[in-house]
């Protein structure tokens, strides 16, 4: 089992730059991969970027040359650094951990941040 705990949300003017991070409970070196979601108003959860256990990043066509992911591993956390951000990435911002358990990978998910972008 882990826990994530998300922080680094907030409000910022459009064209500004946020840092999420989310701290894991335990090591994250063997979680197969981690992720950041994000949910806005009435709209589904949607995958933001991604990053395995090797290293390989995966982002959503509207955050890339934007957002990247990236972890450190000493310190249990996975980063999101938001650069050149719009008013469409307003949402509540989820960290997710996928753990690899005998018969099929587990989910797990922080409580989220909210991130506020005014135009």
């Amino acid at each position: 089992q882990v826990q994530l705990v998300e922080s680094g949300g907030g409000l910022v003017q459009a064209g500004g730059s946020l840092r999420l991070s989310c701290a894991a409970s335990r090591s994250i070196f063997s979680i197969k991969s981690m992720g950041w979601y994000r949910q806005a108003p009435g709209k589904q959860r949607e995958l933001v970027a991604a990053i395995t256990s090797g290293s390989s990043t995966d982002y959503a066509d509207s955050v890339k040359g934007r957002f990247t992911i990236s972890r450190d591993d000493a310190k249990n956390t996975v980063y999101l650094q938001m650069n050149s951000l719009k008013p469409e990435d307003t949402a509540v911002y989820y960290c997710n951990a996928v753990v690899v358990a005998i018969s099929r990978d587990i989910d797990y998910w922080g409580q989220g941040t909210q991130v506020t972008v005014s135009s």
